[in-house]
């Protein structure tokens, strides 16, 4: 189990790890370091096997000074060793799975997870010789009963986008651990700040830092925070390799973002709160999935795990012929929140999810598992992700809205 390197309050870590004053100008905020390339006092190969910890900066796809601040704030943030900033989420999922599978291994992974994740589980893992099952991560047996012999890694979301289920990461961790696979975890939808996933036992916990962290919905970015053993693999391979390395402007943009993390997911929290509230009283919703609220089917394990329930929202408007037609009227209404894709930015985002559509980017479901499914998203759902706005705005468009 990795262990924290939090030293200070989560306000001062926020604002200082990763973030110390320019050397050479003492200016206060961090500096962007735009070079590709840097000036090398010693004789040396171009192969990267040949760095270490304590090497120069040589090449911007190798390491860049304002990544490597951000790196140092995430994994403050989060509470491990190191940190692998990458240039998507989608980049950090893959530097996952492209590092510690090969032919052979065998995956367990989410049967409800992120569209591009689940794509990638399917169609491109099994090309290259990985097998994978897919379960329901909130039954800790599914997940036993999945493990092989040649299981290395067990891939989990929480909360699970888009439907807000939840995974007993400690539980999870346990078998993990007990058949000596790695587990990660996609936290995107929780934050570093929602659960101390590092604690509980996760060995690899990925953001789509262009959500949360980034916060301002103007950069693109992934990161992965682990052990220092485990990274520097990660570095070595996908990092080096793979070629998904983070811009250095995206990464000034999002530790600049990240900077104010903590007051924002205070504020995200309660506005969802409000605005769930309000939706789970309204007749015309028929129902509402978020952590927060004590109708949540797993309100019980939220409380236990999570110290902050985020700003995302799952919520039903009848069957898809209805829900359609609501996105339509939300498209020509709505007058504060967005109608778009995406998440975790200061701007309140909605977008309408067809279990149909939703169905297309997960696994091929067996019966009980479509069942389950169907319990959290009915014929679709509606996934909100709650900005800083003020709530009463926010529910005079959505009450707007619905008509």
């Amino acid at each position: 189990m990795t262990k924290t390197n939090r030293t200070a309050g989560i306000m001062t870590t926020a604002i200082h790890a990763g973030d110390p004053p320019d050397a050479s100008t003492n200016a206060s905020a961090p500096p962007i370091h735009m070079s590709s390339t840097y000036l090398t006092e010693d004789v040396a190969g171009f192969s990267a096997h040949d760095l270490t910890p304590d090497s120069p900066y040589v090449y911007s796809r190798w390491a860049n000074p304002t990544v490597a601040g951000l790196e140092a704030k995430i994994a403050a943030l989060q509470g491990t060793e190191a940190c692998l900033a990458t240039a998507s989420g989608m980049a950090a999922a893959s530097a996952i799975f492209f590092t510690f599978l090969s032919a052979g291994d065998h995956l367990i992974v989410s049967d409800v997870s992120y569209a591009g994740v689940a794509e990638l589980a399917r169609e491109t893992l099994p090309r290259m010789g990985i097998e994978v099952s897919a379960v329901n991560m909130s039954d800790p047996a599914s997940v036993a009963g999945a493990i092989r012999p040649n299981t290395k890694l067990i891939h989990t979301e929480t909360p699970v986008n888009p439907i807000g289920r939840l995974t007993d990461l400690a539980a999870i961790s346990k078998l993990a651990r007990e058949a000596g696979a790695l587990l990660s975890c996609d936290a995107t939808f929780a934050s570093p700040l929602g659960m101390d996933a590092a604690a509980l036992g996760v060995d690899l916990t990925m953001h789509s830092i262009t959500k949360y962290i980034g916060g301002h919905g103007d950069a693109v970015g992934g990161a992965v925070a682990g052990s220092a053993e485990l990274i520097a693999k990660m570095r070595a391979e996908a990092g080096i390799h793979h070629g998904g390395v983070l811009s250095p402007f995206n990464a000034w943009l999002i530790a600049r973002g990240a900077s104010t993390l903590p007051l924002r997911m205070r504020a995200h929290q309660k506005g969802a709160t409000a605005v769930a509230k309000w939706l789970e009283a309204d007749p015309r919703v028929t129902k509402v999935i978020y952590p927060g609220l004590a109708s949540h089917p797993q309100a019980e394990l939220a409380a236990r795990q999570m110290s902050n329930m985020s700003g995302m929202i799952s919520f039903q408007v009848g069957d898809a012929a209805t829900g359609e037609r609501i996105a339509q009227q939300m498209i020509e209404r709505l007058q504060v929140i967005h109608y778009a894709v995406s998440l975790g930015h200061h701007r309140s985002l909605i977008f309408w999810m067809g279990t149909d559509g939703l169905m297309e980017t997960s696994f091929k479901l067996q019966d009980a598992q479509l069942e389950d499914y169907r319990a959290y998203a009915g014929d679709g759902i509606f996934r909100l992700s709650v900005g800083l706005e003020d709530a009463d705005d926010l529910i005079a468009d959505l009450d707007r809205a619905l008509g």
